[in-house]
């Protein structure tokens, strides 16, 4: 087993980072009209926009979440005077509600993949492999909410935020902080990670060009002239 941890939690996601920028640069530069989310609103309509926009609106909150809560330095929270354990009640509250929220989202989406035969037959296999992935993915992640209910004084907590920091600046005993986790902390985390080694590969690629069209709001308004 800690040949097994070493490899998944301390070099597992140097090879993961690896897949996700040199794949979606490579399929930018080659595969530029794949690059797209490939909507199933022309083929029904049903249960898609409550599915989308509650899907969308728990994914991206879990994200910035998960990026915002494991990557601050601890100096930051003990600055502003927040204990490790307010900050993982906090983090299962919000995380609870908009992993719900995903939740709910994910199984709309889900039951429109499958029981919808005009979107079932236009879908990719990796379309459903995604979608089932992130669903299982999303699932542990809520069961860690009541893993930590257990330990409140946000311990466990600090060893995942100090596993992912030294993962990002490059320290090799990034590992040893995940040893003795949870069970389900580690395939969570496996999981999670195997999203970004398949991201090239499918449509979440599009997610790129949704944060390019923020820059729409500052570009210069285009002047239509009348004939």
């Amino acid at each position: 087993m800690p040949y097994l941890d070493n490899f998944i939690f301390g070099i597992y996601p140097y090879i993961v980072l690896t897949v996700f920028i040199v794949g979606c640069l490579i399929r930018f530069e080659r595969e530029q009209y794949s690059w797209k989310s490939d909507s199933s609103q022309l083929l029904y309509k049903g249960q898609l926009r409550l599915g989308n926009i509650l899907f969308h609106i728990g994914i991206l909150g879990l994200f910035f979440g998960h990026l915002i809560g494991l990557l601050s330095p601890l100096a930051l929270w003990k600055f502003l005077g927040i204990s490790h354990s307010f900050k993982q009640l906090f983090a299962m509250g919000l995380g609870g509600v908009l992993g719900i929220c995903c939740l709910i989202g994910i199984l709309i989406l889900l039951h429109r993949r499958f029981t919808c035969e005009r979107i079932s037959l236009n879908s990719t296999w990796r379309d459903k492999f995604l979608l089932g992935w992130l669903f299982v993915t999303l699932c542990l992640g809520l069961s860690t909410i009541f893993v930590s209910a257990h330990h409140l004084d946000g311990a466990q907590m600090v060893r995942l935020m100090t596993w992912a920091q030294h993962i990002i600046t490059g320290r090799g005993d990034a590992a040893s902080y995940v040893a003795n986790a949870s069970i389900i902390f580690k395939i969570h985390l496996f999981m999670g990670m195997s999203v970004f080694l398949m991201f090239p590969f499918t449509r979440l690629v599009h997610v790129f060009s949704g944060f390019a069209s923020l820059f729409y709001l500052t570009r210069v308004w285009q002047l239509v002239r009348p004939r």
